[in-house]
């Protein structure tokens, strides 16, 4: 018996996503379970709360974390949305031949730097003025100026990442553009990347961007 089908049979068996409305990690599993149409129960919890529960399921105390069943949590996005893709045959995100899966994990990969530096940066910048390192945030913002001039140039004209269909290489990079608009305004990547631009504001006009626009 499969996972979905255990659920069914068994309505005790609620998935749970638990996550902030901030993460760029976070909104990247709901997306794909938007895309998906999967029902999966999104609890608020962040691990910077001092009565946060993160840690008792993740020993890493990171988000998100998916619960499989109350005692199979799942934890690192890229793990949690390719076990997603392979519940549902809809709106496959991920190409069955090796080499188009690399690529896919390539852009997820990208995507996924460019935010891991600009949360980096953003934790930085909550530390009093005299522990900040200038020399932390400049090492951080140039792997943000070059991670998106690699996106752009890989990018080019193509409506979308990996050519001519949705994939979850765009729901990485349009996460990790969302990310640096929300918390890093003054980085003026839409006027440097317009392609990106572009990119990012047809991929909001889909339902599952549009309702997981991150805020405080």
């Amino acid at each position: 018996m499969n996972d979905t089908s255990a659920r069914k049979n068994n309505p005790e068996i609620v998935m749970k996503l638990i996550g902030t409305l901030t993460s760029p990690y976070v909104r990247k599993a709901r997306i794909v379970l938007i895309e998906k149409k999967i029902d999966c129960d999104f609890v608020i919890d962040s691990p910077w709360n001092t009565d946060n529960n993160v840690s008792s399921h993740n020993p890493l105390g990171k988000v998100p974390v998916l619960l499989i069943d109350v005692n199979y949590p799942l934890f690192d996005s890229r793990v949690i949305v390719e076990y997603l893709d392979s519940l549902a045959p809809n709106t496959k995100l991920f190409p069955e031949t090796n080499r188009g899966r690399a690529e896919i994990r390539r852009w997820e990969a990208l995507a996924d730097g460019i935010c891991d530096a600009a949360a980096t940066m953003f934790l930085e910048g909550k530390r009093t003025p005299e522990q900040q390192s200038e020399d932390w945030k400049k090492r951080h913002s140039n792997k943000i100026s070059h991670g998106l001039a690699f996106m752009s140039e890989e990018l080019g004209q193509r409506s979308y990442c990996d050519g001519n269909h949705f994939s979850m290489a765009d729901i990485a990079a349009g996460c990790a553009l969302g990310y640096l608009e929300f918390r890093f305004p003054a980085i003026k990547w839409r006027d440097q990347h317009p392609n990106l631009a572009k990119l990012y504001d047809h991929l909001s006009s889909r339902t599952s961007f549009a309702e997981t626009v991150p805020t405080d």
